[in-house]
């Protein structure tokens, strides 16, 4: 059963509402009571031992990062983590996987699937710690550098594949902000590459600059998705 936790007696809900929140998705029980008494004086923590109920808080409760155990009863923590990172409402919530499964085999299995950050049990809390708050800290930044609205816009990318070879691609954004966007794509881009940004429309098309490939998500899979960010506008944008 999920439940929010204070770590004193002392704590008040005001003072919770102004931590940052943590969802803990683990189905042991002490360890989910290990890491309550470890973060929760610096963060909310929900937590639950259940994948159904699981999703369902962090619709409710839009944690700010999730921290995920891939072993769990009836939905398996990978397919969790896909889940997360497909709906629009949870997927740029930062995902951290704590599991006993060896990194060598699902660290990028699990990066692939949208998780931001891999640590293998058993625990060492100090180094959770630092790993959680830089995960907060990178979403806090990317929050802060743009403000992202839902907005198909007809695209033109011109730049260089994965194999150094001219790629010309035409791609329908589903995510706009005044400095990038993100598109799906099953082009091999390599991240940090450049393209040429065109908006099209009928026949024309308009320059508007350059952008970098900042991010991939689930890459290799059907729902590859690619994020830009303009490294300069020369042409209008859809938001100034």
């Amino acid at each position: 059963m999920a439940a929010l936790c204070f770590d004193t007696v002392g704590d008040l809900p005001k003072k919770a509402q102004t931590m940052q929140r943590i969802l803990v998705v683990e189905d042991d029980e002490l360890i989910r009571n290990v890491l309550r008494r470890h973060l929760g004086r610096d963060y909310e923590i929900i937590e639950t031992g259940d994948a159904t109920q699981a999703l369902a808080l962090a619709l409710e409760k839009r944690p700010h990062c999730i921290l995920l155990d891939l072993n769990l009863p009836e939905l398996s923590g990978l397919e969790l983590c896909n889940l997360f990172s497909d709906l629009s409402a949870t997927r740029l919530i930062p995902i951290i996987v704590i599991t006993g499964q060896p990194a060598a085999i699902y660290k990028e299995i699990c990066e692939k699937l949208g998780a931001v950050d891999f640590i293998e049990k058993p625990l060492n809390f100090e180094d959770l710690k630092v790993r959680l708050a830089a995960a907060l800290e990178k979403k806090r930044a990317e929050g802060r550098a743009q403000t992202r609205v839902r907005l198909s816009v007809s695209l033109r990318l011109r730049g260089t594949n994965e194999l150094g070879d001219k790629a010309e691609l035409e791609v329908t954004t589903n995510e706009v902000s005044s400095n990038g966007f993100s598109c799906p794509s099953m082009a091999s881009l390599a991240k940090d590459s450049l393209v040429e940004v065109f908006l099209t429309g009928g026949k024309e098309q308009h320059y508007v600059g350059r952008a970098r490939v900042v991010r991939i998500e689930q890459p290799q899979t059907a729902r590859q998705r690619y994020g830009f960010q303009f490294i300069e506008k020369t042409g209008q944008w859809i938001i100034q």
